[in-house]
């Protein structure tokens, strides 16, 4: 099965696909139900160990062992298993 990464970095160096159409759904503890979703347009860095997105007054970083989700078009691509 391919990684949350390997999957992202796919979409992003793909010319085949539109990576500001990726969302990537991700726990957050505090947001409502623990989860937040970040659009491929608000990423700024695919990292080895992390993904980092713009969050208006900083950049976070949020570890791939978060992401919970990854979908392109609206249609899931990716979940992680729990």
């Amino acid at each position: 099965m391919r990684t949350s990464h390997r999957l992202l970095l796919r979409f992003y160096h793909d010319p085949g696909y539109d990576f500001s159409r990726v969302e990537v759904e991700y726990v957050d503890r505090g947001a409502p139900g623990d989860r937040s979703t970040v659009r491929g347009d608000r990423v700024v860095a695919l990292d080895a160990q992390y993904l980092e997105v713009d969050a208006g007054t900083h950049v976070a970083c949020i570890p791939y062992h978060r992401v919970r989700r990854i979908l392109y078009d609206g249609d899931v691509i990716w979940t992680r298993e729990a």
